[in-house]
């Protein structure tokens, strides 16, 4: 921009600041008011940034505000003012716009404000600026919080800010070409900052106890000041000689050299004898041209091999969406001596700072007390500075506050959260995913910390690492990670550069966990199922019954109501047409009194119409709406006859309901023509309300590697795969190992080769091979090797292999292709849904069928078909899509499956008879109504056919068609406690039948299921007869654990005062075991303790309400036949497993393993973790250590755990230390036995 055409305001307000006449600056007596003059044009700049560009143009920065900054610190004044202005001029140009503007005008002012924004930094690039702003700061930070200003404070957030914003701007590509090691714009801010004692200063900041405040804007500066650089090389910066630092760089020459040498060697075979200008024509055969004859080659047979049809041809435009994403800004090598600054910075850093910066970052994040994205500073730095210490020496110490499962869990779901959003908010991708690049390298340095602490020579760092890795690998939101990347990978949103992480954090996972799983016969993780139930659908209201149909259901209902009225049948006593306490209205009520007539008439529910009409008639006698009060018999079967066949308003789903509830008292109704299902019983409503719910269903189940590496078998981890080794020659020797050690897994482990067998893959083979520098890829050459020798083996027997090149594979296909074509029947291969393919006479025969029943109105064509179809095994889905595929259809609409019952209305004579028949039948037995149902010939729901048993009066009430369920035995003893709680066999039950065993175990679990009261008191002696059948079993010692607990909460509660639900935690497997029989969960019932109550509980509880009386009575009662003679009840042992009485151990610090935070990072060693205080299911079984069974049942002192034995080889993982509960080491079994 042109300095004459600034605004003249603008231009007269900067000539006011002064003149620098040589190296000294003279400020105007109006500098002060100038300076706030140039804040208050910027706060009212238009969206060009208009007021900003003029300053930019001018150089007021530079030429003004500058000098005014060095030569006049002592004004106060003036200082803050300017120091303000230079803040909001530095500030990034991402701010100033909001976002990266996409048309051409404003994109051409956001980089004129990006090319000022480089101009101010190079002019920062001053150590007497520096200088100046560490003494200003210096000062500030040595008074007192209590002499302390607020704008003191304010000073020191500027001056942070200015620093912060002075290194975010990012480099001048155009200006910056300078090699490796030239110092750069950076380097030379980099190191005025060093200079003058401001990195000093930003160590105090991070590591004082009274500058807490400063925690994000010291880290957000210091991952600003290590933007470029590399950990690992500043890690290894100063171990060696010159020649071994840049010993990669020789590498990559050497690599170039022998591939220019082969280069050379090649043209030289290739170069004739002699010159000819007549190279000769070739005729190429089986290659044809564009017509049919073969093409003819007019060039010498050395440039054969470069030939191809797209010669000549302009190369096909990308469309821009489709192009890949850009990689990051290169990562560029600084001058020696501002590395090494860098290299004493982290190791300073670390040993004073890190861990207490980290826990601040991180208080503030939890408690959202940061900005929007403050968590990517995090991630940087917790990747940043435990890569540096890993390759420093690593020690865990010095990062113990980013080590521990909740620093996986922190990272895990903030890369889940990036995964999520970066697939919601398509137009903000490419930011998210650099987001999810950040967490995924914090994700894999991680890993790394875990890996190197399976190596430390300290038993108790080892320790730590397998309590994190048993948590870690147990969870599966862990497990399922990076397959959920692979699958959603999408290189024109993430750079190649994050499919280098992903590809190498997933093999250091996989290789983990194989290591881990090794030596484990028994290793349980946790497993997931979302269980999606339908919604109930709209409710269709059906047509309502024709006149015809009305006069044959009067006819129908005459008899009855001539019996009714004769007095031959009873009528209903307890049907109420108005609800006083309701809110609606009474002539509402009164028209609702008139639909439940016609409701219970269209139902064959006489007697309930006939004294709802009688009812209403007394409550409603004006009018005479429901007839005169001496009314006989005849006028109120004429009455009836009106409302059967008169239109009535139908009522909408809501009304009906809440209808139905009121009905309540004078039986269950149903309602024929309304557009929902009849109203169920109360456990059939619940059960419909949760069905619009997704739960999630955890259990747990045994691990095996080979399967969970079978998920890795698809298409889209094979596709990026390949994807990343198309730039093998510029890739690290680390990325194309994991890569080619990813395929070797999936082709040689999994015995899948032919999952490799693709086109694109054998072109990068065929690449790699005639490359002159293959000899630098000697594993990715074994790989290419061993991949096409099993094609060609296989090509030998099946010719279809050629053509399967052009498509990505599945499972299913690479059994298809070893085994043949038919060897996946229905039900087997990657889905259930598999089935053989449909054969041209299969075809005819469906097509025949479908001419012919097609015609048939009122059927169902499908129906009609799969009863007619020659070929058994076919569904109604399979058929109505060969009929869309073969263009019959144009839809599967076309065949709407008719619901069950929908059609039935009306119940006939013949029905009626042979329902009551049924009933008869079947009255005696356990399952009336199920026997009913299988036999009924008309299709109806089960509230149906309940109603209509009711209506006949076959029943009075529903529970009497509830399944029985038999007991094993004869009745509650003397001392059980209520007929409620499910009958004890007196004696062994092996005669019993499974299906009685079955019935009693649902039985149990329906009870265990439903609510409990909490001020249920158990009885005197209640289950004593339990307790002795339960010690004759073998169970003595759960029952003294039971005993124990018991005492000690009567004890608790005497001495506090106070009553709580206390949890019975079963801490050995003995007493755990005991905990899963379900005679035992019987005797806890009995005794009045609670089972757990939802999902979030465990455990069973001794309910609050039970005083310490009831519970030592409790007790004696177990005591008095499940004690060994010898056993002393008013002395019982103390058991181990009781969460009570917790043994002494130590507690695990929260640095390393650890799933607490601490305020204080934890120095290591770190001493093994004890399972002594109460935890969740999950964490016992895997981070918990398991006591001595014969401890648990004794009572005595557990025994201290076994040493570990150390591996012999250096990258095994050491055996854990300890039994831990499913998860077991083969040693340990072996003691146990020789014990």
């Amino acid at each position: 921009m042109d300095w004459y055409m600034m605004n003249c305001e603008l231009l007269a307000t900067c000539s006011a600041l002064g003149y620098l006449e040589g190296d000294v600056y003279h400020r105007e007596p109006d500098c002060l008011e100038s300076v706030k003059d140039l804040i208050r044009y910027l706060r009212h700049e238009d969206e060009t940034r208009d007021v900003r560009q003029q300053l930019g143009a001018a150089q007021i920065l530079q030429n003004d505000l500058l000098p005014i900054l060095v030569q006049y610190p002592q004004d106060k004044v003036l200082f803050d003012a300017v120091i303000r202005l230079m803040v909001n001029l530095t500030q990034p140009a991402l701010l100033c716009f909001g976002k990266v503007p996409s048309d051409a005008a404003s994109r051409h002012y956001f980089l004129q404000v990006l090319s000022y924004l480089q101009a101010y930094k190079e002019a920062f690039a001053s150590e007497k600026v520096f200088v100046v702003l560490s003494e200003k700061l210096y000062n500030l930070l040595q008074l007192d919080w209590e002499q302390r200003q607020e704008e003191d404070t304010l000073l020191i957030e500027r001056i942070l800010l200015l620093v912060r914003n002075v290194l975010h701007v990012p480099p001048d590509p155009t200006e910056e070409q300078g090699v490796d090691g030239d110092a750069s714009v950076h380097d030379r801010v980099l190191w005025a900052l060093h200079i003058s004692g401001m990195d000093d200063l930003l160590k105090f900041l991070a590591s004082a106890q009274v500058e807490q405040q400063w925690a994000l804007h010291v880290l957000e500066i210091i991952s600003l000041m290590f933007r470029d650089q590399s950990p690992e090389e500043l890690a290894a910066l100063g171990q060696g000689t010159a020649g071994a630092e840049h010993g990669e760089d020789t590498r990559e020459l050497e690599t170039l050299r022998q591939r220019e040498l082969a280069e050379k060697r090649a043209r030289a075979l290739q170069r004739p004898s002699r010159h000819s200008r007549f190279g000769g024509s070739y005729v190429l055969q089986g290659l044809k041209s564009i017509g049919d004859r073969d093409v003819v080659f007019h060039k010498g047979l050395h440039n054969l091999k470069s030939y191809t049809h797209d010669l000549g041809k302009e190369p096909r435009r990308v469309p821009r969406h489709r192009q890949a994403a850009p990689e990051s800004e290169p990562s560029r090598r600084s001058a020696r001596n501002v590395r090494l600054f860098l290299r004493h910075f982290c190791q300073d850093f670390l040993e004073g700072c890190y861990n207490r910066l980290m826990l601040l970052v991180k208080d503030q994040l939890v408690r959202e007390k940061a900005q929007q994205h403050d968590e990517t500073y995090y991630l940087w730095a917790t990747a940043f500075f435990m890569a540096f210490n890993r390759c420093r020496g690593f020690r865990p110490e010095l990062v113990s506050e980013t080590v521990g499962v909740r620093a996986f869990h922190f990272i895990e779901q903030n890369l889940t959260t990036y995964y999520e959003m970066a697939l919601m908010d398509k137009k903000e991708a490419t930011t998210w995913a650099r987001r999810m690049h950040l967490a995924l390298k914090a994700y894999q340095e991680l890993l790394r910390t875990v890996q190197e602490m399976d190596r430390s020579p300290e038993q108790a760092v080892r320790d730590s690492s397998q309590v994190i890795k048993s948590n870690i690998f147990y969870l599966m939101e862990y497990r399922e990670l990076f397959l959920a990347l692979f699958r959603k990978f999408d290189e024109t949103k993430q750079p190649r550069s994050f499919l280098r992480d992903l590809v190498e954090t997933a093999h250091l996972f996989l290789r983990m966990l194989e290591r881990f799983c090794r030596g484990r016969a028994n290793l349980v993780v946790q497993s997931k199922r979302v269980r999606r139930k339908k919604k109930p659908r709209a409710p269709v209201v059906p047509a309502p019954p024709s006149a015809a149909e009305l006069e044959q259901l009067w006819e129908g209902l005459a008899p009855q109501l001539q019996a009714c009225l004769e007095g031959e049948v009873p009528l209903p006593a307890d049907v109420v047409p108005f609800d006083a306490a309701s809110e609606t209205p009474v002539e509402e009520q009164r028209a609702e009194a008139l639909q439940r007539i016609q409701e219970c008439l269209r139902d064959s529910r006489v007697p309930q119409a006939l004294r709802l009409l009688r009812s209403a008639r007394d409550v409603w006698p004006e009018g005479d709406v429901f007839g005169a009060a001496d009314v006989g018999p005849p006028e109120e079967t004429r009455l009836l006859r009106e409302i059967l066949v008169a239109p009535l308003p139908s009522e909408s789903p809501a009304v009906t309901l809440g209808r139905g509830k009121t009905l309540g008292r004078c039986g269950p109704s149903a309602h024929p023509t309304a557009g929902h299902a009849p109203e169920e019983p109360e456990e059939e409503e619940e059960e419909d309300e949760e069905e619009e719910e997704q739960t999630v269903q955890v259990s747990e189940k045994e691990f095996n590697f080979l399967d969970y590496l079978k998920r890795f078998a698809c298409a889209p981890v094979v596709r990026a795969l390949v994807l990343l080794l198309r730039g093998y020659a510029q890739n690290s020797p680390r990325t194309n190992h994991c890569a080619a050690r990813l395929l070797h897994r999936l082709a040689r482990d999994l015995r899948m080769e032919p999952l490799l067998f693709q086109l694109s893959l054998f072109a990068l083979f065929h690449r790699l091979l005639s490359d002159p520098a293959a000899a630098a890829h000697q594993e990715l050459v074994a790989l290419a090797k061993f991949i096409l020798g099993k094609f060609f083996a296989l090509a030998a027997t099946n010719k279809k292999a050629f053509v399967e090149l052009l498509f990505w594979k599945s499972p299913a296909i690479v059994c298809e292709m070893t085994k043949g074509y038919s060897s996946l029947q229905e039900g087997e291969g990657t889905t259930r849904s598999r089935v053989s393919p449909w054969t041209p006479q299969e075809e005819q025969e469906l097509q025949e069928l479908y001419w012919k029943y097609k015609e048939v109105e009122g059927g169902d064509i499908i129906a009609a078909i799969l009863a007619h179809l020659p070929t058994p095994g076919r569904t109604r889905r399979q058929v109505v899509k060969q009929l869309v595929r073969m263009g019959l259809a144009s839809s599967a609409k076309d065949f709407q499956q008719e619901r069950k019952g929908t059609r039935i209305v009306l119940w006939t004579q013949e029905q009626e008879e042979e329902l009551t028949r049924l009933f008869e039948e079947f009255q005696g037995s356990d399952d009336v109504l199920g026997n009913i149902m299988k036999h009924l010939t008309a299709r109806r729901s089960r509230a149906r056919v309940v109603e209509k048993l009711l209506g006949l009066g076959l029943v009075a009430e529903r529970k009497e068609l509830f399944k029985k369920r038999r007991r094993k035995g004869h009745g509650p003893g003397p001392g059980q406690a209520a007929a409620s709680v499910p009958a004890v066999p007196a004696q062994d039950s092996s005669g019993e039948d499974e299906d009685s065993e079955e019935e009693e175990e649902e039985d149990e679990d329906e009870a265990e299921k439903g609510p409990m009261e909490e001020h249920w008191v158990p009885e005197e002696g209640a289950g004593q007869d339990l307790a002795q059948h339960l010690h004759q079993q073998g169970l003595a010692g759960p029952l003294r654990w039971l005993e124990t607990c018991l005492r000690r909460a009567a004890g608790d509660r005497e001495e506090d005062g106070v009553s709580h639900p206390v949890p019975l935690v079963p801490l050995t497997e003995e007493n755990e075991d005991a905990m899963e029989d379900r005679r035992f969960r019987t005797l806890l019932r009995q005794l009045g303790l609670r089972p757990p109550a939802s999902e979030q509980e465990s455990f069973w509880r001794i309910p609050a309400a039970l005083t310490p009386q009831q519970l030592r009575r409790a007790a004696a009662s177990i005591a008095r036949h499940g004690r060994d003679p010898s056993g002393s009840p008013q002395d019982p042992p103390k058991p181990p497993g009781c969460p009570q009485d917790p043994a002494p151990a130590e507690p695990l610090p929260a640095g390393l393993g650890s799933d607490s935070e601490s305020e204080e990072p934890v120095p290591v060693p770190i001493p093994v973790p004890s399972p002594v205080q109460p935890r969740t299911k999950r964490r016992r079984e895997l981070a918990s250590e398991d006591e001595d069974e014969d401890g648990g049942s004794s009572g005595t002192e557990p025994a201290p755990a076994a040493p570990c034995s150390e591996e012999d080889e250096e990258d095994e993982d050491p055996q854990p230390r300890g039994r831990r509960k499913r998860i077991r080491c083969l040693e340990e079994e072996e003691e146990e036995e020789e014990g």
